[in-house]
């Protein structure tokens, strides 16, 4: 059974603990288990109450209202909110109750209208990373099934790998920006991986995606064949690995290419960067990168 403290309720719904209190005792919405020793609780099915309650108070609904309805009520009601069809201020709470119901049908609908009406980049970036933060958040706390998350990380990877092959199929790359991506050995983040893939060719650049767990053996001699100028990689996961040996390695095997790397792990060690290395801290940093070495070029 997994148990959540209001604090938990708090950082997944939104919602203020304050706020979560008084609608506890003046309407009587949720109800906290206690444990032998009275401390309070709240289990599976209060976060999805919470999610759905808050849903429809930030379209309007009034507390008072919704206190009324029943279980039953209040999930038509969401249920109508979230049709393809309609538009509301935060998919989020909605995409998370399809995660939990492991509906993905819904799940589908929710994304494929965020990316209609906003676009794919800002979907991710938008809706796709704050979800995927939440969700990190509740696996720490324990308040997450590997199943669910699993649910939700392969289809946001079927959607990055569909949007790299439609505009991979759809124009001529640019020979010039002839791009190496892969994460290192001990790296598991592909979604960054593939959002890093997408932006690049996006921008219209050739890229070969080597995947992840990739040997320094393996990146140089692909370096090699492919003739690639630029070589991309990720490090959030290798908090005992010392990076700086890697990159001297890294940069010393390959002077005539220029060598971006990203990731948690870059803020947090202290790194002497050799003249061919080059921290990107954000996307918006990729966009720019390659945006100045088209024009140089051209």
């Amino acid at each position: 059974m997994v148990a959540y403290s209001i604090k938990d309720l708090e950082c997944l719904s939104g919602v203020k603990a304050h706020t979560l209190r008084i609608w506890e005792k003046r309407y009587g919405i949720i109800q906290p288990n206690r444990t032998d020793t009275n401390i309070r609780y709240y289990e599976d099915n209060d976060l999805q109450k919470i999610l759905n309650i808050t849903l429809l108070n930030r379209k309007g609904f009034k507390i008072s209202k919704i206190a009324t309805m029943s279980m039953e009520e209040i999930c038509q009601k969401v249920g109508e909110l979230t049709e393809v069809g309609s538009v509301f201020e935060d998919q989020l709470d909605s995409l998370m109750m399809s995660m939990f119901e492991l509906d993905e049908v819904k799940f589908n609908l929710i994304l494929e209208h965020q990316i209609h009406s906003k676009g794919f980049e800002l979907t991710i970036s938008n809706i796709v990373y704050p979800l995927l933060e939440k969700l990190s958040v509740m696996w720490i706390a324990g308040s997450i099934k590997s199943v669910h998350e699993n649910f939700v990380i392969n289809i946001i990877r079927r959607k990055i790998i569909v949007e790299i092959d439609r505009i991979s199929n759809k124009d001529d790359p640019n020979q010039n920006l002839r791009c190496i991506v892969y994460l290192p050995e001990n790296e598991t983040h592909e979604l960054s991986l593939l959002f890093l893939h997408y932006i690049l060719v996006s921008y219209n650049a050739k890229v070969i995606n080597l995947g992840i767990g990739v040997s320094l053996v393996d990146v140089l001699e692909v370096k090699n064949i492919f003739m690639a100028k630029y070589i991309f990689t990720i490090f959030n996961d290798s908090s005992e690995t010392p990076l700086q040996a890697y990159i001297n390695e890294l940069a010393k095997n390959a002077k005539d290419t220029k060598i971006l790397i990203s990731g948690f792990q870059t803020a947090t060690q202290k790194l002497e960067l050799p003249q061919n290395v080059r921290i990107l801290n954000s996307i918006q940093d990729v966009k720019d990168f390659i945006i100045s070495n088209s024009k140089l070029n051209k």
